[in-house]
């Protein structure tokens, strides 16, 4: 007899219960087949998710960072970033609905907020640690470990990645203007001013050397919204100081207060290959490229003397333009963008390890 013919004879022959597992063995591992050979569209439709595929993801913001709230009226994420089936909320009523849960460490570290251990955690909720504060800022946090899923911050390795700002492809002809510039060499704005910050040295360095307009809640120079970038823009350098040096932490400086004002940025931070993952390398100075102080002061003054040399820090303007995550609703909103592509069963068991990179 073929030996392939007796298989086939031997299993119609068997007892039924045994012939029902093997055929139920077949049947699952085809599915898992099937599964892994379709897109991710149709996988969500098969083994579904929280939410439902067709669904909205519930977005639950456990406090507002810093306590400065924004209206959440209607479909925010759609109208105003285009981004869809994304709702926000901040009743904390929606607890037991809601796919994700938003904690901001600053008011937790403050004790402003606690989280709601309290309540009964749906299953396949996701908790989200967010904090865009440097390693040094966010210390003391193992208590928070094994209760999150998700890391939300401005670092390139957590698990929603929101930087302060990001080179992006322009969309209009419209010709870059250097902005008319005024005696003023260099300038600075602080309001988080200690002596013992490396970035205040080498402030007081360099003033020896140049003159440098500062201005600031810490210099009793405050600047309001409507004058900020207008003025840093009358000067050839800002400093980009950040206050605390960590992989990825470029802030604000760079992108708001020297990009978006029109000057070029002197930037003390993590090192040059760090900003150069995130803009081009001929956009901005940075203090490391140059064996002392005196050096860097040197080669400002020749730059502003030198119109054609220093124009060429402004190249990138003609094919890029700058965009600013500053609004907490549309940092919110990039949740749902990364949602399906985020590890559904993570938890942080050692936050404190992780934050502390």
């Amino acid at each position: 007899m073929d030996c392939g013919f007796g298989r086939w004879l031997s299993f119609l022959t068997m007892k039924p219960r045994k012939a029902y597992r093997l055929w139920l063995a077949f049947a699952l591992i085809f599915l898992s087949i099937y599964i892994r050979l379709q897109p991710i569209s149709v996988k969500l439709k098969l083994i579904g998710n929280s939410h439902g595929w067709h669904g909205n993801i519930s977005i639950l913001l456990w406090h507002w960072p810093f306590n400065i709230s924004y209206p959440l009226e209607g479909n925010v994420c759609l109208n105003k970033y285009g981004i869809p089936r994304c709702l926000l909320t901040a009743n904390r009523s929606q607890f037991s609905q809601a796919d994700v849960v938003v904690f901001h460490h600053h008011e937790l570290k403050y004790a402003h907020q606690k989280l709601p251990l309290h309540l009964r955690r749906p299953w396949g909720q996701k908790w989200v640690w967010l904090s865009l504060e440097p390693p040094a800022v966010n210390q003391n946090v193992s208590g928070y470990n094994h209760l999150f899923n998700w890391t939300m911050s401005y670092r390139q390795d957590a698990d929603i990645f929101l930087p302060y700002g990001s080179m992006i492809q322009k969309r209009t002809n419209e010709t870059f203007h250097i902005p008319e510039k005024s005696s003023c060499l260099a300038c600075w704005v602080v309001s988080n001013y200690k002596n013992e910050h490396n970035r205040s040295k080498v402030y007081h360095q360099l003033r020896k050397h140049i003159p440098i307009a500062r201005y600031g809640k810490a210099n009793r120079r405050p600047l309001g919204k409507e004058h900020l970038l207008p003025i840093i823009g009358r000067c050839h350098f800002y400093l980009a100081f950040e206050n605390s040096i960590a992989k990825d932490y470029i802030t604000e400086k760079l992108w708001r207060n020297a990009f978006q004002a029109g000057t070029v940025p002197v930037v003390l931070g993590p090192p040059r290959s760090n900003y150069e993952e995130f803009v081009p390398p001929d956009s901005f100075i940075h203090v490391d490229d140059f064996k002392s102080i005196s050096e860097l002061a040197s080669k400002l003054k020749k730059l502003a003397s030198n119109r054609t040399q220093y124009q060429l820090y402004f190249k990138w303007h003609k094919d890029h333009a700058v965009h600013i995550f500053s609004d907490w609703r549309e940092r919110l909103c990039q949740i749902c963008k990364k949602y399906n592509e985020l590890p559904s069963l993570n938890v942080h068991h050692d936050l404190q390890g992780w934050a502390m990179r």
